[in-house]
């Protein structure tokens, strides 16, 4: 019967030293073995680790990335800003046996590094260079923890600065920068607009200088444009180069008894009545046109070329 004990007691010591024993190594995991408290120079790969019972001790280290958001931390910037930034840093362990030996706690290690090399990267640089530069940035962080991370075993794989929080008094002064250069751009490409259409117009001035017709017909063009919006009457000088048309396509007979009312000698008292007779006299439909009460058509008076004059009078 006592042996039966003593059997029993036994096997289940070699049980549990047995299981004690025995580990499991998970594949993205490596296995640093310390006998009676120093490391041993061999990693254990995934797998079963084959421990020797109380003498050894086995510490897993894991091997994947690991993604480390980095508190949000206040400082100014060199142009004298204060902000807030936030980062998250990538790291991955690459000699486990330094990870597990060199520092108590990689983890918190490469946390507290990060915050400080933050704090510093804010401080040298300038708040354009925190909104729109942050690639160099990023790699200028990722350098400084970097330098200390390689002596810990572990590889800073990236860095990125997530957010950068400015104040309201801030947000509105860039506002208002930004406001004013759209308005100065705007600006800017009317003035070139008006310059261009200076040079066009000054172009089409000489045209018209060389051929008088196109002044006319330019002049048709703008009385059809005006008539279209309907007004009730439309005044705009007569051109005497109508009346040379007129002139021209007038039988001579009817020129010399329109002539023979004229005197020779035309004072410049009666340039208008001279006018409004022969006006009268060719049939000049486009004169004037009848006013019809509740009519919705522009009524057509020409004015002589002298009616520019203030003490011309009809």
């Amino acid at each position: 019967m006592i042996v039966m004990n003593v059997v029993l007691v036994a096997l289940v010591v070699g049980l549990v030293a047995i299981a004690s024993s025995v580990r499991v190594v998970r594949q993205f995991e490596r296995g640093v073995v310390f006998r009676f408290g120093r490391v041993r120079p061999e990693v254990r790969r995934p797998g079963l680790a084959l421990l020797v019972p109380v003498v050894d001790r086995l510490q897993k280290v894991n091997m994947q990335i690991i993604t480390m958001p980095v508190p949000a931390q206040d400082g100014i910037t060199r142009d004298n800003v204060t902000v807030r930034v936030d980062a998250v840093v990538y790291f991955s362990v690459i000699d486990p046996v330094r990870a597990a030996v060199d520092v108590q706690d990689y983890v918190s290690a490469i946390g507290q590094v990060a915050q400080t090399s933050l704090r510093s990267i804010i401080g040298k640089s300038d708040l354009d260079d925190l909104l729109s530069n942050r690639e160099r940035l990023n790699q200028g962080m990722e350098l400084m923890i970097d330098s200390p991370a390689l002596d810990w075993g572990v590889h800073i794989e990236r860095v990125e600065i997530k957010d950068v929080a400015l104040p309201e008094s801030m947000k509105r002064s860039m506002s208002r920068q930004a406001e004013a250069e759209r308005e100065r751009r705007a600006r800017i490409i009317t003035a070139d607009g008006e310059l261009q259409a200076s040079e066009k117009l000054g172009q089409a001035a000489e045209v018209m200088s060389e051929h008088p017709a196109a002044l006319q017909l330019r002049l048709l063009q703008t009385v059809v444009e005006v008539a279209a919006e309907k007004n009730s009457t439309l005044v705009l000088p007569f051109p005497v180069e109508l009346l040379r048309f007129l002139e021209r396509s007038t039988p001579p007979e009817t020129v010399r008894s329109s002539a023979a009312n004229v005197p020779e000698t035309i004072e410049p008292a009666a340039d208008n009545a001279v006018l409004a007779t022969t006006i009268t006299a060719h049939g000049a439909a486009l004169a004037a046109s009848p006013k019809t009460a509740g009519s919705a058509q522009p009524q057509w008076v020409a004015l002589p070329p002298g009616c520019a004059d203030p003490a011309w009078q009809p």
